[in-house]
C-alpha cells in the first residue's frame, strides 16, 4: 500500500550535510546526516512538511539520514485510527491503568532531569548521551515552541516516566522517552506504554499519525517499533504500509 507524502515548497531552505561518521546503529558502517541550516526560521508548515519527508527533530535541529550506500533507516509511523493493540500491548495497558498522565510544555523540570540522569546512566552508559549533563538535557529536550510537549507519567507522587513529543498538524512525533529503571517496574514496559498513550492522544485529538522516528530492521534496539500494527514506512516520498513483518 502506498501513501503519498504531501509536498510543500521548501526550495528556499538551506541544508547542510555532515562528513561521514561512524553509524550509531549498524556496526562497521559509515553514516551521513542532512540537516536544516540552524539559522533558518522555518515558516509555518515547513516542519510538518519535512517530517513527512523523513526529517526528525533533535533540540533545535531538523535532520534525516543521507547515506549514499545505505537506506536502512526508514521513517516509521502508526496510522492512529487503524491501530490495533496486540495481546501483549493490551496487557501492558491494563498493568498501567493506575498511572496518571498529564501534558506539559517542554520546559525544565528538576525532577524530570533527575529521572533522565538515572535512566541514561543505567541504560545507555555505552552510548553517545553518556555521561548526562543538565546542558545536554536542556539542549535536547527543552524547547520554547508551542508544538513541543511532554507527557508525564506518575504513580501516586512518584514520577516514573516522561515522553517528549511534538504536536504537528498531521500527527504526534515521538522525540524521546525515559523512565524509572527500578526492576520492580519492568513488567510495566513503560516505553511501550508511552507509545500507546501517544496513539490514544492522537486519536482523541483527531490526528492521523504517530511518528516513531527511524525503523532499522537489522538493528535489535529498533525492532520494538514493528510490534505496533499497522506500521507505515517512508519509501522515497511515499508511505507504504507493511502488511507483515
Amino acid at each position: 500500500m502506498s501513501i503519498s507524502a504531501p509536498y510543500h515548497p521548501i526550495k528556499d531552505l538551506r541544508f547542510f550535510r555532515t562528513v561521514p561518521h561512524a553509524c550509531s546503529y549498524l556496526p562497521g558502517r559509515e553514516a551521513t546526516t542532512l540537516f536544516l541550516d540552524p539559522k533558518e526560521a522555518p515558516a509555518s508548515g515547513v516542519y510538518d512538511a519535512l517530517t513527512q519527508l523523513g526529517f526528525r527533530r533533535s533540540g533545535r535541529h531538523l535532520y534525516r539520514p543521507h547515506c549514499e550506500s545505505c537506506s536502512a533507516c526508514r521513517s516509521a509511523r502508526i496510522p492512529a485510527a487503524d491501530f490495533q493493540p496486540g495481546r501483549t500491548q493490551r496487557k501492558i495497558a491494563r498493568r498501567n491503568a493506575d498511572i496518571h498522565t498529564r501534558l506539559l510544555p517542554a520546559r525544565w523540570v528538576p525532577q524530570h532531569y533527575a529521572l533522565y540522569d538515572a535512566y541514561i546512566r543505567a541504560r545507555h552508559a555505552d552510548g553517545e548521551m553518556y555521561p548526562p549533563t543538565r546542558e545536554q538535557y536542556q539542549t535536547f529536550l527543552t524547547v520554547d515552541q508551542p508544538y513541543a510537549q511532554l507527557l508525564e507519567m506518575s504513580l501516586g507522587e512518584r514520577l516514573v516516566g516522561v515522553a517528549a513529543f511534538d504536536r504537528l498538524d498531521h500527527g504526534l512525533s515521538a522525540i524521546y522517552t525515559f523512565f524509572d529503571v527500578d526492576p520492580r517496574l519492568d513488567r510495566r514496559s513503560l516505553g511501550t506504554f508511552a507509545i500507546l498513550k501517544l496513539v490514544e492522544l492522537a486519536q482523541q485529538q483527531g490526528l492521523p499519525h504517530v511518528y516513531l522516528g527511524y525503523w532499522i530492521e537489522q538493528c535489535r534496539k529498533m525492532r520494538y517499533k514493528q510490534a505496533f500494527s499497522p506500521l507505515e514506512v517512508l519509501d522515497g516520498r511515499h508511505w507504504r504500509r507493511l502488511i507483515s513483518l
